[in-house]
C-alpha cells in the first residue's frame, strides 16, 4: 500500500502555505496585468482574487505538491481589449512568473532580515537546520522559483510560449500554437522521463543561488 511517511506529512504540511500564495499571486498578477492593459475579463469573472479557491486546478496543484511544478486555472483574456495584442499578451503572460519571483525576492530579504534581528527563527540550535517558520520561508522561496521558472518554458500553453510568440514570425504562429492541443501531453511526458528536471535545474539552482545570497547580504552572513 502506498502511503507517506510522518516526516513526509509534515513536509506536506508545512508547503501548503507557498503552494496556495504561489498559485495564487501567479493567476492574480497575469489578470491585473491584463486589467491594467484594458482587459476586464478576469475582474468580470473574480479572478482579481488572493483566495486560492478562486484559481486552484486540481492536478495542477498535485503536480506542484508531487513534482514541484504545476499550474492553476488560467486567466481568461480578450486580447480585443490590448491595444497591441501580441506584445500585452507577452506581458500578461510574464506577470505570472514575475509575481513568483518578487515574491521569492520579499522572501529572502524577511529571511535576511528576520536572520539579522531575531537569530534563531529561521536557524535552530546550529546553523543549517531550519525551524518550522524557517521551513515555511524556505518552501515560500523554492516553490515560486520552481513554479516561476517552469511557466516560462517556452512550451505552450505555458506562459513561456506567450513570450516567445512574440518573436516568431506571424507565418509561424499557426504551426506552433497548433501544438497547444498537445501541450499537456508534452508536459507530462516530460515530467514522467525526467527530462522536465534537466531543463529546469541548472536555472532553477542559479536563482536559488542568487536567492541565498540575498539572505546572506541582507542577514550579514557574507
Amino acid at each position: 500500500m502506498l502511503g507517506f511517511s510522518s516526516f513526509n506529512i509534515v513536509e506536506l504540511l508545512i508547503s501548503i502555505p507557498a503552494l496556495l500564495w504561489a498559485l495564487s499571486f501567479h493567476e492574480f498578477c497575469h489578470g491585473w496585468v491584463a486589467y491594467k492593459l484594458g482587459d476586464r475579463t478576469a475582474a468580470m469573472q473574480g479572478r482579481l482574487s488572493l483566495n486560492p479557491m478562486d484559481h486552484l486546478d486540481p492536478l495542477g496543484t498535485l503536480m506542484l505538491v508531487f513534482f514541484h511544478f504545476g499550474w492553476a486555472k488560467p486567466v481568461q483574456i480578450d486580447s480585443r481589449y490590448f491595444k497591441n495584442p501580441r506584445r500585452d499578451i507577452a506581458l500578461v503572460s510574464l506577470a505570472g512568473p514575475g509575481g513568483n519571483f518578487l515574491t521569492a525576492l520579499v522572501t529572502a530579504v524577511l529571511c535576511g532580515l528576520i536572520t539579522r534581528f531575531m537569530p534563531g527563527a529561521i536557524f535552530g540550535g546550529s546553523f543549517g537546520i531550519y525551524t518550522t517558520f524557517g521551513m515555511i520561508m524556505l518552501n515560500m522561496l523554492l516553490i515560486n522559483v520552481g513554479l516561476g521558472i517552469f511557466n516560462l518554458i517556452p512550451i505552450p500553453p505555458l506562459d513561456g510560449s506567450k513570450v516567445l510568440s512574440l518573436f516568431l514570425p506571424i507565418s509561424a504562429l499557426r504551426t506552433f500554437f497548433f501544438l497547444e492541443r498537445y501541450g499537456m501531453i508534452i508536459i507530462l511526458l516530460l515530467a514522467a522521463t525526467g527530462i522536465m528536471g534537466i531543463i529546469m535545474n541548472p536555472f532553477f539552482r542559479l536563482m536559488t543561488n542568487f536567492f541565498i545570497s540575498v539572505i546572506n547580504i541582507v542577514g550579514g552572513l557574507g
